[in-house]
């Protein structure tokens, strides 16, 4: 006990004097005190950090926010060394009262950069990062302008937020017109090589007149975010459909009307037989669809059911284990631990059945402390695209799986590259890839919104080399990071 003392007041003393040595006479913040078990508290400042790096605090308040990640890294170092702890937790203190002080800079930077902030987040929503080198100086400017915020040079940031916001504002347009208008004109201009005019002349009108639409709103209308980006995704939606129809059309004017009559039929009784819903064969496609559809509202409805009969469940198997301990008359600190023991048992019980869910060469599973991590190693997005392809859904159906072997932990979804092209570029490509593996978890019923992180680190966290195209393939990856909650094991 003394020595943890003495370890905490040491940690306070170095924090205190590292903020007071610090240029910037920062917001009074204390420091926490970080006690316990070493692994436990790098995990938990990690996930911390992860979390302030979603919230931008690594770009809201950069140099504070270098400075706790800095002692991060310093404290994982120590760890693998085998090093004395009580360094360990001098590190995590100090890295905690940094991450704490960039919490009130980022707070500041809202405030003193609200219209910059907008205009940047809106840039790189529309795709802004895609142009590289462009991007990559407007957000140098950005970043001189928060980390003006953090000296105090506040005069200074206001008085250049309207130039360098206005730049994010050209880059946003440009994308739209660039990027989203361009595929959609991309698309477009192959399915007129394939014979849209002749072969799906209404969808091709359609997607036409949505991009004329969507090219007159933007250079009309420039600063109508909402509705500028709703056009252009729909604009390109339409592209992309009218390709694909001009295609599958093509394809049916090569069949008889029979084989087009048993092709449609196929499709509809393969899904059908997935969901286990009865062969209707002999009755009309219609009657068929409705057949599809019914069964996929039971299927609904019944998850719902046994999600609410789970929570039941749970709450009766808490109240139970309450009335025992309190007929048997333990204390509290008995409960507790034979409540850990029991929570640690049956974690690696569940660690053991999740493993065997995933072969080799689909992904990695590894315990980290008091996580379970599971490293997608199969998982594949076309280049440059963040959108889960249905080649995809089976690897991630079986992260459902694991995720509900749980209950409803915690979960953080950390997407990876490797370092081909610019950094800014692949931090955003890798955010919003784990984003879309969150969206798919969430759209699937797994977890509410609010139990899921999704944190992009883009190549500052490698593997392997990416000198090799096998290290690199190995750096382009999604982590699944499952917190479970002890007392719901």
């Amino acid at each position: 006990m003394f020595i943890r003392k003495s370890i905490g007041i040491v940690a306070v003393i170095a924090a205190v004097c590292f903020l007071a040595s610090c240029a910037v006479s920062p917001p009074k913040v204390e420091p926490v005190v970080s006690l316990g078990d070493p692994m436990e508290q790098v995990n938990r400042l990690d996930k911390d950090i992860g979390n302030a790096r979603n919230n931008q605090l690594n770009v809201l308040a950069p140099t504070t926010f270098a400075r706790a990640e800095a002692f991060l890294n310093e404290s994982k170092k120590v760890l693998d060394n085998g090093d004395d702890p009580s360094i360990i937790l001098q590190k995590i203190t100090k890295g905690r009262a940094q991450l704490r002080l960039a919490e009130e800079m980022s707070k500041r930077a809202r405030t003193v950069l609200p219209d910059l902030i907008k205009a940047r987040d809106l840039a790189r929503a529309a795709g802004a990062t895609n142009f590289g080198a462009d991007y990559a100086e407007v957000e140098k400017q950005f970043l001189e302008l928060t980390k003006a915020v953090e000296s105090d040079k506040l005069s200074r940031a206001r008085k250049n937020q309207p130039k360098v916001a206005e730049c994010f504002r050209q880059l946003e347009l440009r994308a739209i017109k660039d990027q989203t208008l361009g595929e959609a004109r991309k698309l477009i201009k192959q399915a007129e090589k394939e014979g849209a005019q002749k072969t799906a002349p209404k969808m091709y009108a359609v997607a036409k007149k949505r991009l004329a639409e969507v090219d007159a709103f933007i250079t009309e209308h420039p600063y109508q975010k909402v509705k500028m980006h709703t056009m252009a995704s729909d604009a390109l939606f339409q592209a992309g459909r009218v390709l694909q129809v001009t295609r599958q059309s093509q394809t049916i004017r090569t069949m008889q009307p029979e084989d087009i009559t048993l092709w449609v039929e196929e499709m509809l009784h393969k899904t059908a037989n997935r969901l286990s819903a009865p062969d209707m064969r002999d009755k009309s496609i219609d009657t068929q669809v409705e057949n599809i559809l019914g069964s996929i509202t039971a299927l609904q409805e019944d998850r719902r059911f046994m999600m609410d009969k789970v929570k039941t469940r749970q709450a009766e198997i808490e109240a139970m284990k309450k009335q025992i301990a309190s007929l048997e008359g333990r204390t509290r600190e008995e409960q507790a631990a034979r409540e850990r023991l029991a929570a640690e048992k049956r974690f690696n019980q569940l660690f053991s059945e999740v493993r065997d869910f995933f072969n080799p060469d689909e992904a990695e599973v590894y315990r980290q402390g008091t996580d379970l991590v599971i490293r997608l190693r199969a998982i594949k997005f076309p280049v440059g695209k963040h959108v889960i392809m249905p080649s995809n859904y089976t690897l991630l159906n079986k992260v459902q799986r694991a995720i509900r072997t749980f209950g409803e932990p915690d979960i953080v979804i950390e997407g990876h590259t490797d370092t081909t092209g610019f950094e800014i570029r692949n931090e955003h490509l890798s955010q919003k890839r784990a984003e879309a593996v969150s969206s798919y978890l969430v759209a699937n019923g797994t977890l509410s919104m609010e139990k899921i992180t999704a944190v992009g680190y883009g190549s500052k966290r490698p593997l392997a080399s990416n000198r090799t195209a096998e290290g690199r393939a190995i750096n382009r990856r999604i982590d699944v990071i499952i917190t479970p909650h002890p007392q719901r094991l």
